[in-house]
This record gives C-alpha cells, sequence and structure tokens, in this order.
C-alpha cells in the first residue's frame, strides 16, 4: 500500500466521484465536474486529496474568506453561494472548509485525520488566521427528544456521547463556535442543526506575508521498551500499538523503538541452540514489518521499528525498518557487529550506508555500535543527514555510556540531531538477554541556539516511558551559516577526508 497527500487535480475527479458516492451512500449529491474545475481552477491550494495506490479515495476542499466581508454564520448554500463560489477572496484571512469525505473501505486509515492536518499545515502556510467548518451532528436525532442541540454538543464534549463527525472534529483541536439552524435543510439525522467550528493558528501574524512552506519544526517521540515475556504475538503487537497511539497523539512525526526490543518472542525457543532461536525469531520479521507499516499509515507517523534479525541467503542481518507513514518501506542492516552477536549467532555486517529522505527532512540510521565509528556519521553528514536515529541494547552501565558518549560527539562533529533509544529490564528465559540498561536521550549540536549540555531531551533511566523531544531543522541551517564554530565547513579537506567506497 502506498499512500500519498497532494493537491486534488481534475484528472482525479472519477476517482473522487466514486469514493464521494460511496462516502455518502445516503444518496447525497455528488460535486459536479464543473464544481472541481472551477475550485481548482480559483483556490487550487485548497483542494487536497489523500490517494491509495494511485487512487484518490479521501478528499478535502475549501475555499478562502475575508471574516470582515463575508458572514461565516450563513448557511452552507449561502457559503459556496449554490456552487459559484462568488465569496472566495484571495486576500481572505479565512480557510473555509466546504466539504470532507474518506471513501468507507478506507476509513480504518485516518485519512481524515491526514486531511486536517494538511488544512492546518496550508492555514499556517498562508497565514490564515483560522480554518472555519459547518458541522453536522449526525447522531443527534436519536437524542432530540431529550435535549437541545446545545446540551447535546456539551455531551459530545464530554464524552458522554459519541458523534462520528463532532467527536473527530474536537478530537483534532476545532471548537464550536455557534450552533447553526438550517444549516443544511436535507440533514434530517442532525436535524437540521450543525455546528460552526474554528481552529484558530496561534502562529498568524496580521499584516505579513505568507510564512515558508517548510517545516520548521520536528517533533521525536522515543520508546524506552520494558522487556517482558508475551503469552503471544498479538499481545506484542497491542504493546506496539498501544505506544504508536500515545506517541501518535502527542502529534509526533516519528517513534522509534530499541534495538532487538521483538527478543521476547524468543522464549518458545529457548532450549534450542542461540543461533537457530534467533533463526526462529527472524522468520516472524516479515509479518512484524508489515504490521508496524500498517501502524504506521493508520496513526500517521513515521516508525523506526528498532532492529530485528533477518535471515537473507543463509545470512543472518540484524536489521532496522524505516516505516514511513505514506506507505513506503526502508531498510538499513547493521555495519558493525558486536563480538557478542558474532559469537552467539554468527550475524554478519550490511553493506550500505546512505540517508533516508522522510517528509521531515534527510534522517541516518545506525544500530547500536555503529554509533561509536565516527566515519559512518561523517559519510551521512556529507548525504544531507539532519536527524540521526540510533537503537540500541545494553546490558550494562558502561556499555550505555559508550553509545551515549559517542551519539553526543555524532551530533556536534555532524551538526545535527541524534536520538537513541534502547531498552530497560530483563527478560529471564531468554538466552543471552538477560538484562538491560538504558537511559534514551535526543542530543543536539553545542552553540548558542542548543541546551547548553547537548542534552535537548532525556528519559528516567530503566524506567518505562515514552521520551518526546521537539527539533528545530532551522536552527542547524543556521549553525551551518553562523555558528561559533563551523565544523563541518572548515574540516581540512586538502589534507583528509572519508570517502564511501562502492
Amino acid at each position: 500500500m502506498e499512500i500519498r497527500e497532494r493537491t486534488l487535480t481534475i484528472e482525479d475527479y472519477r476517482d473522487l466521484k466514486t469514493s464521494m458516492a460511496k462516502a455518502y451512500a445516503d444518496g447525497s449529491e455528488v460535486w459536479s465536474r464543473e464544481n472541481i474545475e472551477d475550485l481548482i481552477e480559483i483556490f487550487p491550494e485548497g483542494q487536497l486529496c489523500v490517494e491509495v495506490d494511485g487512487h484518490v479515495v479521501a478528499c478535502a476542499l475549501s475555499l478562502k474568506l475575508d471574516s470582515k466581508k463575508t458572514n461565516i454564520f450563513d448557511s452552507y448554500y449561502e457559503i459556496i453561494d449554490d456552487g459559484k463560489f462568488t465569496k472566495h477572496d484571495d486576500e481572505g484571512d479565512t480557510l473555509y472548509g466546504i466539504e470532507v469525505f474518506v471513501h468507507p473501505k478506507h476509513r480504518s486509515l485516518r485519512l481524515g485525520r491526514r486531511l486536517y492536518d494538511a488544512r492546518k499545515e496550508l492555514c499556517e502556510q498562508m497565514n490564515l488566521k483560522s480554518i472555519i467548518a459547518g458541522g453536522r451532528i449526525p447522531n443527534y436525532h436519536n437524542h432530540s427528544d431529550k435535549m437541545s442541540p446545545r446540551v447535546y454538543i456539551e455531551k459530545v464534549k464530554r464524552k458522554e456521547i459519541f458523534d462520528p463527525t463532532l467527536t473527530f472534529q474536537l478530537s483534532n483541536d476545532f471548537h464550536v463556535k455557534k450552533i447553526l439552524k438550517h444549516y443544511l435543510p436535507e440533514d434530517k439525522e442532525s436535524m437540521e442543526f450543525a455546528t460552526l467550528l474554528e481552529w484558530n493558528n496561534i502562529y498568524y501574524e496580521p499584516n505579513t506575508q505568507s510564512i515558508s512552506t517548510t517545516k520548521k519544526t520536528i517533533r521525536i517521540g522515543i520508546v524506552q521498551w520494558q522487556m517482558r515475556l508475551f503469552k503471544d504475538i498479538d499481545e506484542f503487537y497491542d504493546q506496539i500499538e498501544f505506544f504508536v497511539d500515545a506517541v501518535s497523539d502527542y502529534g509526533s512525526d516519528f517513534v522509534m523503538f530499541p534495538e532487538f526490543f521483538n527478543t521476547p518472542l524468543m522464549s518458545p525457543f529457548n532450549d534450542l541452540p542461540t543461533r537457530t532461536a534467533m533463526e526462529k525469531l527472524a522468520e516472524m520479521t516479515p509479518e512484524i514489518t508489515a504490521k508496524i507499516q500498517q501502524f504506521a499509515v493508520s496513526y500517521n507517523v513515521n516508525i523506526i521499528s528498532g532492529s530485528m534479525p533477518l535471515m537473507e541467503r543463509g545470512k543472518l542481518y540484524n536489521v532496522s525498518y524505516l516505516c514511513h507513514r505514506n506507505g513506503k518501506l526502508d531498510t538499513f542492516k547493521k555495519i558493525h557487529i558486536t563480538p557478542n552477536e558474532f559469537k552467539y549467532y554468527g550475524m554478519v555486517g550490511g553493506n550500505e550506508v546512505k540517508v533516508f529522505d522522510t517528509d521531515c527532512g534527510k534522517v541516518g540510521l545506525l544500530i547500536c555500535y555503529d554509533v561509536e565509528f565516527p566515519e559512518l556519521g561523517r559519510v551521512l553528514a556529507d548525504q544531507g543527514m539532519q536527524i540521526l536515529f540510533v537503537p540500541f541494547m545494553t546490558d550494562t552501565q558502561n556499555g550505555y555510556m559508550r553509545v551515549r558518549a559517542c551519539a553526543q560527539a555524532r551530533a556536534i562533529e555532524n551538526e545535527c540531531y541524534v536520538a537513541i533509544g534502547g531498552c530497560v529490564g530483563n527478560l529471564p528465559r531468554v538466552n543471552n538477554m538477560d538484562i538491560q540498561y538504558s537511559q534514551s536521550a535526543v542530543f543536539t549540536p553545542s552553540d548558542f541556539a542548543f541546551p547548553n549540555n547537548g542534552v535537548k531531551a532525556e528519559a528516567t533511566p530503566n524506567a518505562e516511558m515514552v521520551l518526546i523531544a521537539d527539533v528545530d531543522l532551522y536552527a542547524l541551517r543556521d549553525l551551518h551559516e553562523y555558528g561559533t564554530v563551523k565544523i563541518l565547513k572548515d574540516r581540512r579537506k586538502d589534507l583528509y577526508e572519508v570517502v564511501l567506497k562502492n
């Protein structure tokens, strides 16, 4: 499955018509081709869609209004002027949402949330003060004989009643500005009532030009994973989904799990030789990876799946997967195998070092021992890396300190952010995985724009938790150009260089 968010084109109309007809199975009128052509012509940036495997399955349509000239309390058909869209104003200050729908077959992917997030991003990029939309309350007809719309809305806010539309909108940081009467006369489920919803852009600056379209702040979530035995693989998946859901709710762009975080699943093979047990675990890796890919798409967050064993052509690798939230998958094989990994499992190292492009900049992956070799970080820095992710597993504090100290060095010398995440606890019934020591952290370069100690955030040692940290990519750009020292620029390439062999 490949998911892509983009602006709508008129060539998408056939898919749009099909998806909208399925979404509104009650026979509601589908937007005409002429309507869509007009919207794309007057406001192309505001017409957003999500395609799955090349077909548009979700859509959000918008206008730009001047809040001083337009009565936002008007009915839906007055706002859209019966499909003429005459109230659209290129110089307007408000984004008005006139449509959102998702093909019912794809609603489990949370595509509506993606479209809402895309609208918020557009609002910030265009320096608009708010998003306004009229919202149905389709569950109200079940309660209309017992309560007024105002009481109903308050109960939905308090989660005493679930409304499929209003509950979703409230969870996306919209608030009810007003109750509208006769908003959609044909909407019998809502008893012709609607909510006027508003989302405020806290970055809005009156009388300024549109801000940059480049995303500035990236939110990183690290799972400091407690080693525990699971009764089956479904319980393991439940634990993964719990953390992905939690970190996603904080609006994180990335979530990272530790190295070998799936080794509790080796417990049934504890009576086998250690190499054989690891091979058995490796057989599960494709299924686990596919499941994590589903979580990445469903929760709209890029997931670094820690690391897991993988068998290829008779060789056993330690592999990390970058599961993009658009469905794409990237793979990194640990380069430097520890003596322990070789002794007990006969693992071999990978041969490829490269940066991965994501929707949040260029990122690198190194696994545990790899970060102790400065050449790898420098190669990635030369490829434009902005954030380095390092899932690790260490059993002792001195082993952890090697990873930590080297990760901090990589952040300073390569002018990037480095996130490290490890396991805690113990696995008494899994050979060679006895105890774990970890204090996950996010490290920064060392200059005035960053924390004095170069530590953006760090977890409590040896406690299961999630660590959330925001990193500013603009600060890296400024550091490269205006830093107190310019490490990457000041290298003596006339004397030395690090070269990646083909």
